[in-house]
């Protein structure tokens, strides 16, 4: 994928969303794509995720997964359990490669920010 203007900038905005999530909640591609307006680039939401590690300020890209709860973004991780890791230091339980609990820990930026 080639990087542009307009890339960088969706790619800012979906860090500052990530950036809000609180520790020991989760949200998914879709919400924040949605919540940006771009409902149908979710897939667009994990390539910035991909991008995110080393960006300053820190993004908690560990705190994004897919809409079942599963952690999708854990290959893009310096290794296969770094994201499971991140996230069961702030008492996300992770089993089968799923958040336990995701409905609960759901975080909508929809609803937690505003529109």
């Amino acid at each position: 994928m080639q990087y542009t203007a307009k890339t960088n900038d969706f790619f800012k905005n979906v860090f500052d969303v990530v950036r809000l999530i609180p520790k020991g909640r989760v949200t998914s591609y879709g919400a924040i794509a949605k919540y940006l307006g771009t409902g149908g680039s979710s897939r667009m939401v994990g390539w910035a995720m991909n991008a995110s590690h080393g960006v300053k300020p820190k993004v908690p890209a560990h705190r994004v997964v897919n809409r079942n709860g599963m952690l999708s973004g854990k290959a893009h991780f310096e290794t296969p359990t770094k994201m499971e890791e991140l996230l069961l230091k702030e008492k996300i339980i992770v089993k089968n490669e799923t958040v336990l609990d995701f409905e609960k820990l759901f975080w909508d930026p929809a609803e937690e920010i505003g529109l």
